[in-house]
C-alpha cells in the first residue's frame, strides 16, 4: 500500500517511524515532512493546510489511504475533501473535527449529553466577558474558541490577569479569527491527563494513557506552549479510572456526536482534570497529541496501520491492540525564546550518539536539512527525545542522558518531565 501522512512535525515522526514499520506499507510519502521524517519518507514540500495541494497528491501519485496529522487540516475538511476523491483517510470530517475546532461547541455538547465537565460561559464581545469574570471571581480559565495551537489559554488567578486575556483575545486578536468568541470556565483543581481512544463512527477503542507537561518552564513555571515533554503510561490513570472516563465521557461524547448527526472517526484525544469528584474534560483534540504521540508509538506493541484503517472502515469492533508494559518519556528541546520569539536555522550536532543510546529514538519537531548532511533548527519545538525502560525513572533517565549528548546551544529544554509519575516510584 501507498501511505500518505499529512504533516510536518514530532507527532507526525513518530506516526511515520511506526507506519514506516508496517508490512502493509509499500512506500511512504510524508507532507512536507522534516529532516527527521525524511529517514522513514520521501518528504514532498506540500503544506499541511493546503488542502487542495494535499488532494491532488494523494490522487496522482495513486494513494491507498492518508493519515491525518495535525488539526488545522481536519477542521478545514480535508478528509472530507479526500472522501469526494474516493481515497480512502484517517481523521474526523470537518463537521465532527468541531470538538476541537469550537470549544464552545463542545462544552454546549458536553452540557446537552451530560459530560462531566467544568462550569462555563460564552461570550462574543469583551465587555460581557469582563462583567462575568466580575461576577463570578477568579481563578478562571479563559479559551480562545477556535484553533491557537495550543496556546489559547490563559488560568488566571487575578481580575487584572483575566481581563488582560481577554483583551489579548477578542481586542488585540492575538489569535486571530480563533478569538472572535471566548469561553470562560470555572478553574478545576486536580491532576491533568491524556486519554486516547480510537473510532470508527460508533466502536471505541481505548489506547494508553500519557500526561503531559504544557508550561515552557521546570516547576510548571511560565507560559502555556505546545508542550513541553511528556510521558506514558500516567500512574493516576488506574484501570478503574481509565474505565470511568471511558463510561462517563467518552462513550457518552461519540453517542452524542452520533446522535447530533455528526459521527465521529479518528482518534479522539480527551484532556482531562482527575478531581476528587472524578474525571472531568478539560477538552477534546481530534488527532494524535503532540508530544503525546511521541511516548505512545514506542509503546504499542501491534501494528498501527491495521487499526488506523479499521477506524476508517468501521470495523473496530474487530479490532484488538497489544501494548508494551515499558513506559516511555519524551523531554522536548525548543529554540531560545520559545513560545515567544525565536531565530531558526542553528545546526543541531549529536543527533546520531544520542540515537544509538539503548531504548532511544530522536524524533525531529521543527527541523530541515543543511548543507553537507547536516541538520538545522526550523521551529519552536524542535527535537523530541525519547526513551522506553520498565519504569518512568529509567526512561527518564535514559531520555535525560540523550539529550546531554546533543549539541545544540541554541536550544532549551526542561529537567524535570515525568516529576509526578516519580513520586508513587518512590
Amino acid at each position: 500500500m501507498k501511505i500518505l501522512v499529512v504533516g510536518g512535525g514530532g507527532r507526525e515522526h513518530a506516526l511515520c517511524w511506526k507506519i514506516a514499520a508496517s508490512p502493509l506499507c509499500e512506500r511512504l510519502f510524508c507532507t512536507p515532512g522534516n529532516a527527521g521524517i525524511a529517514q522513514e519518507a520521501d518528504c514532498v514540500p506540500i503544506g499541511a493546510e493546503d488542502v487542495e495541494g494535499q488532494v491532488a497528491f494523494a490522487k496522482g501519485n495513486a494513494v491507498d489511504f492518508v493519515v491525518v496529522g495535525p488539526e488545522a487540516p481536519l477542521v478545514a475538511g480535508l478528509v472530507d475533501r479526500l472522501s469526494d476523491e474516493g481515497i480512502k483517510a484517517f481523521g474526523p470530517s470537518a463537521a465532527a473535527a468541531m470538538l476541537e475546532g469550537s470549544k464552545g461547541f463542545v462544552k454546549d455538547l458536553c452540557a446537552k449529553h451530560g459530560v462531566p465537565t467544568a462550569e462555563y460561559g460564552r461570550f462574543v464581545d469583551a465587555g460581557s466577558a469582563r462583567s462575568f469574570i466580575r461576577e463570578t471571581g477568579v481563578p478562571v480559565v479563559i479559551k480562545a474558541d477556535g484553533l491557537a495551537a495550543g496556546k489559547g489559554v490563559t488560568v488566571a488567578t487575578s481580575q487584572a490577569e483575566a481581563e488582560a486575556a481577554i483583551d489579548a483575545i477578542m481586542v488585540e486578536k492575538k489569535f486571530g479569527a480563533a478569538g472572535d468568541s471566548l469561553v470562560i470556565e470555572e478553574f478545576l483543581d486536580g491532576e491533568e491527563a491524556s486519554f486516547f481512544a480510537l473510532v470508527d463512527g460508533e466502536t471505541v477503542l481505548p489506547l494508553a494513557s500519557a500526561q503531559d507537561h504544557k508550561r515552557v518552564g521546570d516547576g510548571e513555571t511560565g507560559p502555556n506552549t505546545g508542550g513541553m515533554g511528556a510521558y506514558s503510561p500516567a500512574p493516576v490513570m488506574s484501570p478503574e479510572m481509565e474505565r470511568r472516563v471511558m463510561d462517563e465521557i467518552v462513550t457518552p461524547t461519540v453517542a452524542a456526536m452520533k446522535a447530533e448527526g455528526q459521527p465521529y472517526k479518528g482518534v479522539l484525544y480527551a484532556g482531562l482534570m482527575i478531581t476528587e469528584e472524578g474525571p472531568k474534560l478539560i477538552e477534546f483534540n481530534v488527532r494524535f497529541g503532540d508530544p503525546e504521540c511521541q511516548v505512545l508509538m514506542p509503546r504499542l506493541k501491534s501494528d498501527l496501520l491495521p487499526a488506523l484503517m479499521a477506524s476508517a472502515d468501521g470495523v473496530l469492533a474487530n479490532l484488538d491492540l497489544r501494548w508494551h508494559d515499558e513506559a516511555a518519556m519524551t523531554v522536548v528541546m525548543a529554540a531560545n525564546g520559545y513560545p515567544g520569539s525565536y531565530e531558526k536555522g542553528s545546526e543541531i550536532r549529536g543527533l546520531e550518539a544520542a540515537a544509538a543510546l539503548d531504548g532511544v529514538v530522536v524524533f525531529h519537531a521543527g527541523t530541515k536539512a543543511g548543507a553537507g548532511g547536516t541538520v538545522l533548527a526550523d521551529g519552536g519545538r524542535v527535537l523530541d527525545v525519547t526513551a522506553t525502560a520498565p519504569t518512568v525513572a529509567e526512561a527518564r533517565a535514559r531520555a535525560y542522558a540523550a539529550v546531554d549528548l546533543i549539541d545544540w546551544p541554541e536550544g532549551f529544554c526542561r529537567r524535570d518531565i515525568g516529576w509526578r509519575a516519580l513520586e508513587p516510584e518512590g
